[in-house]
């Protein structure tokens, strides 16, 4: 999953913590970079107990992780608890072309 600002895509990670962060921004589970986490406006959504922009989204709910509150995600379709997810712009390409390089294939 890319950064949902500049659509920079993780490397494989070094030992240790991950310098990216999780947030939560329409209901949806995003990751920002490093370079974005240095910039005051990452229009993420924000707990409505206690403000707090540390978020999760999983298996259709959100959580704060400051003060623990649950909710459900509000959906759109109501089929789906979380709503529908998009694929970000490339993502096929980049696939087949790994796939491509794994598989040995011209």
């Amino acid at each position: 999953m890319p950064c949902y600002r500049c659509g920079a895509r993780q490397t494989d990670p070094v030992r240790g913590a991950s310098p990216w962060q999780r947030g939560v921004r329409n209901e949806s589970q995003v990751l920002i970079c490093p370079d974005c986490q240095r910039l005051h406006d990452l229009d993420l959504d924000a707990c409505a107990t206690c403000a707090s922009t540390a978020l999760i989204c999983r298996l259709g709910e959100v959580e704060c992780r400051s003060c623990g509150a649950v909710r459900l995600a509000r959906s759109s379709d109501p089929l789906s608890p979380a709503g529908p997810v998009a694929s970000p712009p490339g993502l096929s390409a980049e696939v087949e072309a790994a796939l491509n390089r794994v598989l040995g294939r011209a």
